[in-house]
């Protein structure tokens, strides 16, 4: 299983610095110090590592995002969504590689339907969980006007990432948008 997450963690480095388009498998294979035979062993062909490494970069995104050291305080609901979707702002390096390479694998996904898919069920989950931790803030709002809002936030948290990523916005200011954001859908939930 180590080969396996070396392999998608290469792949993930891969897809951020290249692109989907650039990817060849020949370069996640020397990226990861294994054989081309080896990758296909475990992926099958490319279509197969790509979607094996969107699954890897959500899962590694869930990871960090809700991580919580053991001897902390319990988050209120309020703070738990507010982390959550923060924590997907860090100027750390596993969150740039992670952010650049959801944006490569979404746009390449504009020319691939089986890839489009995949990104479309990662993105309907991710709502879900932020409806979720928005109906723990506000559990008498109705489910659709949850689930709006949820998807809302997860958009305006992609374009700010990118935007981020791209030097488009400082991180600081990133961050105070979302935050901004996630009062707004509260306060527009309260009045439901």
């Amino acid at each position: 299983m180590a080969r396996r997450t070396s392999i998608l963690e290469a792949a993930a480095r891969v897809i951020a610095r290249s692109g989907v388009r650039g990817l060849r498998v020949e370069e996640v294979a020397a990226e990861a110090g294994v054989s081309t035979s080896l990758l296909y062993y475990h992926f099958k062909d490319r279509t197969g590592l790509l979607r094996a490494t969107l699954e890897f970069i959500n899962d590694r995104a869930e990871r960090y995002t809700t991580a919580r050291d053991e001897h902390a305080e319990p988050l209120t609901p309020r703070e738990e969504l507010s982390q959550t979707l923060l924590l997907e702002l860090q100027d750390i390096a596993e969150v740039r590689e992670n952010s650049t390479a959801w944006g490569e694998l979404r746009a390449s996904a504009i020319f691939d339907e089986v890839l489009r898919e995949d990104l479309a069920r990662a993105a309907v989950v991710w709502d879900q969980e932020v409806a979720a931790l928005l109906g723990q803030v506000e559990p008498m709002a109705p489910a659709a006007a949850l689930a709006a809002a949820g998807e809302r936030l997860t958009a305006l948290l992609e374009g700010l990432s990118m935007r981020w990523l791209s030097g488009g916005l400082r991180i600081t200011h990133a961050r105070a948008l979302m935050e901004g954001a996630i009062d707004a859908e509260l306060a527009r939930l309260r009045q439901k």
